[in-house]
Order: C-alpha cells, then sequence, then structure tokens
C-alpha cells in the first residue's frame, strides 16, 4: 500500500525566539538550501539521543522503515519494540514503560497512530498524565500518491483537544532534531507531526527549539503570516514577494500549537492589519481554529486560514497537490491581497 496550519503604540515586549526582525537575513546567505524530510532527521536525531541516555526506548507499529526508527533498532535492538499492526497496543506498552523510568518515543504514521489508537492515546497517556512522546510521520496531504486513507489532515485537531497534551509541527530538519531533544527532557504527554517528502532546511543552522516559544522571522505592519510545518517555507518566499509589492509581511513560525505562544500571537495581531494562518491540515481544529479562538476572545482582528477546507485529501503527486489545494507561496500572496 504505499508507505502506511489594528496597531498599538505600545506592542508587548517580544517573548519569542527572534530570526531578523528587519528581513529574512538568514536566507540570503544560504546560497543552497538543503533539503531534507523532517522524518529522516527524527531516525538520526532517535540514533544520537540513544547513544547518549540508556532510557530511551522506541516502539513502532511495523513501520520502522519508513518512520526512520530502523536505525534506532539496529543500533539498539534491546531498547526497540515493534508492536505489529497494533497501533492501540503500542501506545498502551509505551505508557507502561514509561512508569519504569523510560522515555518512549512511539511511531507510525500520523493518520493510524492518532485515529487508530485515539481512546488508548486519551486514558493511558493524557488522563494518567504518562511520559510518552508520540511522534508520527506521513502527515498531510504530502503523503501524495498513497491517496486519502493515508493522508491525516484532522491529526492536529484529535491531539489538540486533549488535555496536557503538547503539539508540535517543526518547520523542518534542523528545527525537528532540536524539537525530539528538548522533548525527551520534558515531563509529559507530547505529540509530533513529521512529513514523508523532503523540505527546504529554512532555520538557522544554530537554532534551539524552546518549547511553548514562536519563531519570529518578521513581523509586517500590513500582515503577519503565522505558519508551521511545511507552510513556513511557503509564508517565506510568500512574504519575500508580497514585501516587492509594498505590502509588508510578517512571518513567524508557530511550531508549538499548543501551548500556543499568546504573547506573540498578540504582538502579531496588534501590529498589522491582518492574520493569516498556513497549514498542511484541515482548517478546522488545527493552527487555523487555534489562533481564531484565542484571537476572537482576546484581541479581535481579520483571520485568514489557509489549509484544507473541509475535504479529504486524494491520491497525486506532493506537489500537484499542494498546488490543487493552494498550499503556496501563490496562494499565500494572493489571500493576502485579497484580504487588504
Amino acid at each position: 500500500m504505499g508507505e502506511r496550519t489594528q496597531s498599538t503604540n505600545n506592542p508587548p515586549s517580544p517573548p519569542f525566539s527572534k530570526g531578523g526582525m528587519g528581513g529574512f537575513e538568514h536566507r540570503a546567505q544560504n546560497t543552497e538550501v538543503k533539503m531534507i524530510a523532517t522524518r529522516d532527521a527524527y531516525g538520526e536525531a532517535l540514533l544520537e539521543l540513544g547513544k547518549k541516555r540508556d532510557n530511551i526506548v522506541v516502539l513502532d507499529a511495523d513501520l520502522s522503515g519508513s518512520t526512520k526508527t530502523a536505525k534506532f533498532a539496529k543500533a539498539f535492538p534491546h531498547r526497540f519494540f515493534n508492536l505489529g499492526v497494533s497501533e492501540q497496543d503500542m501506545v498502551g506498552t509505551a505508557a507502561g514503560l514509561s512508569l519504569t523510568g523510560k522515555v518512549p518515543f512511539a511511531s507510525t504514521f500520523a493518520v493510524f497512530e492518532t485515529g487508530r489508537a485515539w481512546d488508548q492515546i486519551r486514558l493511558v497517556i493524557c488522563y494518567s498524565n504518562t511520559n510518552v512522546k508520540l511522534v508520527a510521520t506521513h502527515g498531510g496531504i504530502t503523503v501524495g500518491e498513497d491517496g486519502a486513507s493515508h493522508q491525516a489532515l484532522e491529526d492536529i485537531a484529535l491531539m489538540r483537544v486533549l488535555p496536557n497534551m503538547t503539539v508540535i509541527v517543526p518547520a523542518d530538519a534542523i528545527e525537528t532534531t532540536s524539537v525530539i531533544n528538548a522533548i525527551a527532557d520534558y515531563s509529559g504527554p507530547v505529540y509530533v507531526r513529521l512529513g514523508r517528502v523532503k523540505v527546504p532546511c529554512i532555520m538557522p543552522p544554530d537554532y534551539k527549539f524552546k518549547l511553548g516559544r514562536a519563531y519570529v522571522f518578521r513581523i509586517g505592519k500590513d500582515a503577519n503570516i503565522i505558519a508551521v510545518g511545511i507552510m513556513v517555507d511557503a509564508a517565506l518566499k510568500a512574504a519575500k514577494s508580497l514585501s516587492s509589492q509594498g505590502i509588508d509581511t510578517g512571518v513567524i513560525n508557530m511550531s508549538t500549537i499548543k501551548p500556543l505562544d499568546e504573547d506573540t500571537l498578540l504582538l502579531a495581531a496588534k501590529s498589522s492589519k491582518l492574520i493569516i494562518t498556513a497549514e498542511e491540515h484541515s482548517v478546522i481544529g488545527g493552527l487555523g481554529g487555534a489562533v481564531c479562538e484565542f484571537l476572537s476572545e482576546n484581541y479581535p482582528v481579520p483571520v485568514k486560514r489557509i489549509g484544507i477546507r473541509d475535504v479529504f485529501g486524494c491520491s497525486g503527486n506532493p506537489d500537484a497537490l499542494l498546488k490543487l489545494y493552494g498550499l503556496t507561496p501563490e496562494g499565500i500572496v494572493k489571500t493576502v491581497e485579497e484580504a487588504l
């Protein structure tokens, strides 16, 4: 079957990771952008963690070649558990291992991890507040030719609604590596959503992920794009195009969707006329939902959500699917222009 998101005179001081408020300088310095899948970065990060800490254990549901946990399995076979096509069992076993002092990373495709095992995640991980790291690959429509059955477009919503759960969507391989190391030291349930395809490395080489803190590339006066995952790169390209037209546009990588960086979001809203959210996920319940929920209660401003519009995906080339659903720099530019 193939391989199974009005100006104020005195805005708050920035609490975020700062990426150069004047523009996108570090991208200009990178003459050759590396293309690495976030799942590949996960496999490498796990391997390095395993070398440093013997309390790291890894579980998979018969997809270790695709999730890249196979690298850890080969190096540390006594700390790797293949539970087969039994995602519910994998989640329950991970929770049990966490109670013995282990730090379990449990992986499979996003559609299976969050869908098939949701009841177990709710009860034995979130309700019990166990120290389990759910790292799912193959999120979004860029799963490609495997089609709607394998394209998780609702996983962020399913995880975000659960109490005690932290939800993270890294933008690239650099951020993924930093995220995996950070959550290994964090006590509590975490869901990390990764992708299948290779994506540009856009974060600075010295970037350090901070849980619950956005990374601001730039704050714009006309519009600010809040993006996650693969859409951060699209947002940066769109912002460059818009700025060349005289539309002052900022970009914020809101990689931690829960807990949301409310201070940075409030700063973005108070600094510009328009907020755009961009995600490779349904516009219902994901990043767009989280942003609208917060702003509607705290600082109502115009918001436009870019994502999948309440439909299932379909089989096709990943790039063609992104274009079909409007998840491109051109799609973002058009949305900003029409909204303003």
